[in-house]
């Protein structure tokens, strides 16, 4: 964000704040699930995007309602034959299906039939917001209309989402139930990113307080609940955890958290940061393998971690 342009807004919340601390709060939900820009950042990403939309062409399109939104999903068939694994992939926050491409494509590779979204606000779906209930509503109904999923892969926000809509956190959004589950530089909770908004926006903290609760009743859950650990455990499915200590964005320790549950698994991603993990070719391999692992070794595998 420019800085005169967040200086604006600091001094509009400062002012809001003490006249109006609900309506701030309001409007500070409003800012916080706005989605950025479409276009891509710099000419690497540019060339990012392009290479996706390439890799995106011999996908189907199947766009689909998700309340007032129209979601994209493209859906990459595999070898065609019948009986083949079915996964579903999604993105990260202010990325879209053709940047994170090379997976699903990738994973269609290994005869998969897979099918990866847009969530609203980014890439080719509509709408310019998106929070976490929204995201898992998208997830749930995907599961809806194209059928069960042996596997969810998610990125970064995305993975936080899948594990979230896989433990049924949100109730009146409903749950998903895949065989397995992945995750790649995903967050475990997001009480940090709450509180990093707060101090870039300059919420004072009754503001950021009411901020919270505002976006609990929206959530219909805690802001507590919205952990990824507790969802494994609850669920008790195998989980492969990527991540890489040098990402920037998303810390290590997210991954760590998930490190003592006996159904999960950590790979760490070392030297590829947040973003390009996601497309490293050493990645998908390692994703595909665990996806394709023996049936009855991850039904034991989930017993006993339902039984930890």
């Amino acid at each position: 964000m420019p800085n005169f342009a967040l200086k604006v807004i600091r001094f509009g919340f400062a002012t809001l704040g003490r006249l109006s601390p609900e309506t701030a709060a309001k409007l500070a939900f409003a800012l916080f699930c706005r989605t950025p820009s479409r276009r891509p950042k710099g000419e690497k990403a540019r060339i990012a995007e392009a290479g996706g939309r390439k890799r995106l062409s011999s996908a189907e399109k199947m766009p689909f309602p998700v309340g007032k939104t129209t979601v994209m999903a493209y859906r990459f068939d595999g070898d065609g034959r019948p009986g083949k694994p079915r996964y579903l992939v999604v993105h990260g926050w202010g990325s879209n299906a053709a940047y994170i491409a090379a997976l699903p494509a990738g994973l269609a590779e290994t005869g998969a039939e897979v099918v990866v979204l847009d969530f609203p606000g980014h890439g080719l779906s509509s709408g310019r917001s998106l929070n976490m209930r929204q995201a898992v509503e998208v997830i749930v109904e995907a599961e809806r209309r194209f059928g069960h999923f042996d596997a969810v892969v998610g990125h970064s926000f995305g993975g936080a989402c899948v594990m979230l809509a896989l433990g049924g956190v949100f109730r009146q959004a409903g749950s998903i139930s895949p065989a397995k589950a992945v995750v790649i530089g995903a967050p475990s909770h997001i009480h940090w990113l709450f509180d990093d908004f707060a101090r870039m926006v300059g919420l004072t903290p009754h503001v950021k307080e009411l901020l919270v609760r505002h976006t609990e009743r929206i959530a219909g859950a805690s802001l507590d609940d919205f952990d990824t650990v507790t969802a494994a455990r609850r669920r008790g499915i195998p989980l492969l955890v990527v991540h890489a200590e040098d990402d920037k964005e998303v810390p290590a320790d997210h991954a760590r958290r998930l490190d003592g549950l006996a159904t999960a698994r950590l790979h760490w991603a070392n030297g590829l940061g947040h973003r390009r993990i996601v497309s490293d070719r050493g990645v998908i391999e390692a994703v595909a393998t665990f996806l394709s692992e023996d049936s009855q070794s991850a039904r034991e595998a989930a017993g006993s971690g339902a039984a930890a």
